[in-house]
C-alpha cells in the first residue's frame, strides 16, 4: 500500500491515517550522509518498505504503544530511548509501571496492545540522555531535548540543519495534553509547553493530527490553544467543585477528560490520574481543600 511522504531537507515525513490521529501516527525518518533513523514506529510503519525496513536506528522521543507498533520489523536496528522511559521499552513490566493503571486494567492493556499495536518489548533498547546527539553523516545532526509531561522521558528530537523539531506528543491537538499515566506530570508538562517555544526549530512536526506546521506564528497559535486545555479541566474541576463537594470516584465518573458516551480499556485509570494533579493544584493555590475523601472549594 503506498503511503504519502511530505520532505524536508534531510527529513521525510509518511503520515498515518488521518494525520496520524491516534491510534496511527506521523513516521519520521532522517537520512544523513551514513545513517537512516527512524524516529518512534507508528502503525503507518507497517504498511511502508524499504524506506523504513533499511533504518540503521531507531530513536524514540517517548514510550507508549503507539510510538512502537512497527519496532517488531526492524529487530536489527538498536533502539534509544531516554533513560527515563528506557524502562518501559525494555520489558513489559516496565511498561506496566509505565501506564501505572491497576492491575485488572493492565492485564486487558497488554492483550490489547499486543493484538492492535504488535506490542514487542526491546530488552536491548540503550537509554540516552537529555542533550544526547547522533551525527548521521554529511552534516547531519540530531538532538535530544527532555521535554517531559507526557512521560517522564518525553523529549523533543531536533534535526539540523534546518530547524526541524519532531515534538512528538506536544501534538497540538483539540483534545489536549495527556498526562493521565503514572510518569506523566501535569507540572512538568506546564513547563514543557513554555519551554518547547524556545527551541531553535524552523519546521514543527507532530506524531498526530497537525503533522507538519512550517510558520511559528501558527505553531505558537496552536500550542497556545492545546495549552488551554489544562485551564480548562481544571476549571471545570473547579465549577463543579463549587456546586457539589465530590470523592476522587464521582468526579472520576463525572468525566472532566473522555465523553461520557466513549470508553476504552484505560479511561477511568487515565481520568483519575488527571483530575488527581488537577486538584493537587487546586489545593497548592488554596482553592480547594479535602475533608476526609470528599473535595470542595474553598
Amino acid at each position: 500500500m503506498a503511503v504519502s511522504v511530505i520532505r524536508h531537507g534531510a527529513v521525510t515525513v509518511y503520515p498515518g491515517e488521518k494525520s496520524g490521529k491516534y491510534p496511527d501516527g506521523n513516521q519520521v525518518m532522517v537520512r544523513g550522509a551514513d545513517t537512516l533513523v527512524a524516529f518512534d514506529t507508528p502503525l503507518v510503519a507497517n504498511r511502508m518498505g524499504r524506506e523504513l525496513l533499511d533504518a540503521d536506528l531507531v530513536v524514540l522521543g517517548h514510550v507508549h504503544e503507539d510510538h512502537m507498533a512497527g519496532l517488531h520489523r526492524l529487530r536489527h536496528a538498536p533502539v534509544h530511548v531516554h533513560e527515563a522511559d528506557v524502562a518501559a521499552a525494555r520489558s513489559w513490566e516496565g511498561m506496566a509501571r509505565h501506564y501505572g493503571y491497576v492491575p485488572e486494567v493492565l492485564a486487558r492493556m497488554r492483550t490489547m496492545i499486543e493484538k492492535d499495536f504488535h506490542y514487542a518489548p526491546r530488552p536491548d533498547a540503550l537509554a540516552y540522555k537529555d542533550g544526547a546527539s547522533w551525527d548521521l553523516g554529511g552534516g547531519v545532526t540530531v538532538r535530544a531535548i527532555h521535554m517531559p509531561g507526557h512521560t517522564s522521558g518525553h523529549c523533543v528530537l531536533l534535526v539540523e540543519p534546518g530547524g526541524i523539531a519532531f515534538i512528538g506528543d506536544i501534538d497540538l491537538s483539540s483534545f489536549g495534553p495527556y498526562y493521565g499515566d503514572a510518569t506523566s506530570s501535569l507540572a512538568a508538562f506546564r513547563r514543557t509547553l513554555e519551554a518547547v517555544k524556545d527551541i531553535p526549530a524552523k519546521v514543527w512536526i507532530t506524531s498526530h493530527h497537525k503533522a507538519v506546521i512550517t510558520d511559528r506564528e501558527t505553531f505558537l497559535a496552536l500550542l497556545k490553544a492545546f495549552a488551554s486545555r489544562l485551564d480548562a479541566r481544571e476549571e471545570a474541576i473547579a465549577d463543579h467543585l463549587g456546586r457539589q463537594p465530590s470523592t476522587l470516584a464521582e468526579l472520576v465518573a463525572r468525566r472532566f477528560v473522555y465523553p461520557k458516551h466513549l470508553d476504552d480499556v484505560y479511561y477511568a485509570d487515565a481520568e483519575r490520574r488527571v483530575i488527581e494533579q488537577h486538584l493537587e493544584e487546586l489545593a497548592r493555590a488554596g482553592r480547594a481543600i479535602d475533608e476526609g475523601g470528599r473535595w470542595r472549594l474553598v
